[in-house]
């Protein structure tokens, strides 16, 4: 399985989060819980632990995803990811959820408190996306601008592109349908997901535990 720092590369399938329980320790997110999804044996999505930049533009940025090894060293921004420390930082912050359907009609705020410990919650698999309520993304940077400034993003870009951050934490269960958007990684920092998608554009994702995550837009 992929740790933590392991960052899914793509083109046209941004912010699909990697397999991966990263490092030691969960956070107290407490994954493979009750409600754990079972995952797929195999992975068929390469792996590179040595690509170069050149070999990146070359190789897959337009073409396929990748999955990118040793990159970055975000083991501070995992640590102020801990279920303790979001809380304590952020428990009183209003965060916005979006049901998991392609465009998100539907958002609730509410506190991040409330949420973590009365909404976070294993979710059936088989809900429909326009019953899944999860905080994904609708980050307001000001509010969390002292958690995203300890976040170390990819170093490949994309020529005539900004990065742009969509945090989020969601329970074992929940996930996205099939959808598409522009380029991008993301990185998982507590629990495991896994990606389902076809040929180049189109893609699911869906957390097998607790997941907490950041996707890097490149647009």
């Amino acid at each position: 399985m992929a740790p933590a720092s392991r960052l899914l590369a793509l083109w046209a399938l941004a912010a699909v989060a990697v397999p991966g329980s990263g490092a030691e320790g969960d956070g107290g997110w407490r994954p493979g819980g009750p409600g754990a999804v079972a995952e797929e044996e195999r992975c068929t999505v390469e792996r590179r632990a040595d690509l170069t930049y050149a070999e990146f533009v070359q190789q897959y940025a337009f073409v396929r995803p990748v999955i990118l090894q040793g990159l970055t060293d975000n083991s501070r921004f995992r640590a102020l990811c801990s279920r303790e420390r979001l809380l304590a930082s952020f428990g009183d912050r209003v965060v916005r959820l979006s049901t998991a359907n392609t465009y998100s009609y539907h958002k609730v705020d509410l506190p991040f408190q409330e949420y973590v410990e009365q909404l976070l919650h294993p979710q059936d698999p088989t809900s429909l996306g326009n019953d899944t309520l999860y905080f994904f993304g609708d980050n307001n940077f000001t509010e969390w601008a002292s958690l995203f400034r300890h976040y170390s993003p990819p170093p490949f870009g994309l020529l005539g592109t900004a990065p742009a951050y969509s945090f989020g934490i969601a329970g074992a269960g929940s996930g996205v349908p099939f959808h598409w958007h522009g380029p991008g990684y993301s990185e998982v920092i507590y629990g495991r997901k896994v990606l389902y998608f076809p040929d180049r554009w189109w893609h699911a994702t869906l957390n097998l535990d607790t997941s907490v995550f950041i996707s890097t837009f490149l647009g």
